[in-house]
């Protein structure tokens, strides 16, 4: 089957626009159940009356794993931020819709603890003293499990031509802690700009009532989970900084 060139490459997939649907298309050493799995959760956020996409079909196109979808028209949040530079329009945008997201109680997905453990064991570079602190100090923190999307950033959020905002991506999705959801976003966006993960923060504890320091709690276990995704973008001398700093 001639899907194109698709119109965007991720670490489990690529995605492409065909027939006016959109195919993620997942890559070959991915588990045989990634596909339905994620179809799940998205199916999920979207019962919930979240803004998603609607899986059309969970199928196979040339042996490997595909879901099919909906097709968005419109920009993501991202790209408008970079042609108006808005940032703190857009950044209140996308907080409301986090916001939503992280009011839903959710106990049928995989728990982000355990994602989390499991990322952090594989971490080769963390030695035996940085793991055992990182794990006891997860295993610490008390919450309830909410929906976490795990990859929310200004890019996987689609303006439609009526305002609507939908949400893109849910692969990394848990049932976990939010603030660890929080600080995530938080760290993603400090990739691109200090100020821009400063405005977000800010903004959210504003909108939440949350204080920062629940936050920042999360900040070397969700940086030494992240070392394990072996990111070209990402710096691992940073990640390191980050459990260094709070690391006895």
């Amino acid at each position: 089957m001639n899907l194109g060139k698709p119109i965007a490459t991720g670490n489990t997939a690529k995605i492409y626009l065909y027939k006016n649907q959109i195919i993620k298309v997942f890559h070959e050493y991915l588990p045989d159940t990634e596909s339905s799995y994620e179809a799940y959760k998205q199916n999920f956020a979207y019962s919930c009356g979240l803004a998603v996409p609607k899986v059309l079909n969970v199928t196979k196109i040339d042996r490997k794993q595909a879901i099919v979808m909906e097709y968005i028209e419109g920009r993501t949040l991202g790209d408008l931020f970079l042609k108006n530079k808005q940032a703190e329009y857009y950044m209140n945008i996308a907080i409301d819709v986090q916001q939503k997201v992280h009011t839903l109680i959710v106990d049928s997905f995989e728990p982000m603890s355990e994602k989390l453990c499991r990322q952090i064991e594989s971490v080769q570079s963390l030695d035996k003293r940085k793991k055992a602190f990182l794990l006891n100090k997860l295993e610490s923190i008390t919450y309830t499990n909410r929906l976490c999307h795990g990859d929310f950033h200004l890019f996987n959020l689609i303006m439609a031509n009526n305002q609507e905002v939908t949400i893109i991506d849910w692969v990394d999705s848990s049932s976990g802690d939010i603030r660890a959801d929080i600080y995530r976003t938080y760290l993603l966006y400090s990739q691109l700009s200090t100020e821009l993960a400063d405005l977000y923060l800010r903004l959210y504890c504003e909108k939440s009532g949350l204080f920062m320091d629940e936050i920042l709690q999360w900040a070397p276990i969700i940086a030494g989970a992240r070392l394990s995704e072996n990111v070209s973008s990402e710096k691992p001398e940073r990640l390191m900084d980050i459990i260094n700093h709070y690391c006895p």
